[in-house]
């Protein structure tokens, strides 16, 4: 049978690039990609395409995913790689478990941040102004900062 094209003998750095471009738009496109042929199944296996994929918001995840070996294999595969969306979620997990205050100044800098939802930003600033009345910003603060720097030391 005659070939039509050379795509298997492209180099792996091109695979790769073209990998982190379909994986901007969903794990399952990811999934999809890497069962056409062994280049693009090696170019799924790079850090650079883990830490680049979409993955979708907490709602839009299925929940079983957090039941499947093979999902949580591939979360913490992420992670391990520097998935800034996953590493900023555990973030929060980690101050929402331990440091409620810190959590809640989290919360409200997050609503604050938002920009198409007056009410979540009206929830945020009301969160900031009950940890200011009660004299915490500035712990909370400094505990939010001391998790950011332990998870991303040479970003923050």
């Amino acid at each position: 049978m005659d070939r039509f094209s050379n795509t298997p003998f492209l180099p792996n750095d091109i695979w790769v690039t073209l990998t982190v471009k379909v994986v901007s738009n969903s794990i399952q496109d990811l999934c999809s990609l890497i069962m056409t042929c062994k280049a693009a199944r090696d170019a799924g296996d790079a850090n650079i395409v883990h830490r680049s994929v979409s993955i979708p918001p907490p709602h839009a995840t299925p929940w079983w995913w957090s039941r499947d070996t093979e999902a949580t294999r591939f979360f913490d595969r992420c992670m391990a790689a520097g998935h800034p969306e996953l590493l900023f979620r555990e973030a929060l997990r980690e101050l929402f478990i331990r440091r409620h205050e810190a959590a809640k100044y989290a919360l409200s800098m997050t609503l604050l941040l938002r920009r198409d939802d007056n009410d979540g930003k009206w929830k945020g600033l009301e969160l900031f102004c009950e940890l200011d009345a009660a004299g915490l910003l500035a712990d909370c603060n400094a505990r939010c900062f001391s998790i950011l720097n332990n998870l991303w030391p040479d970003e923050v």
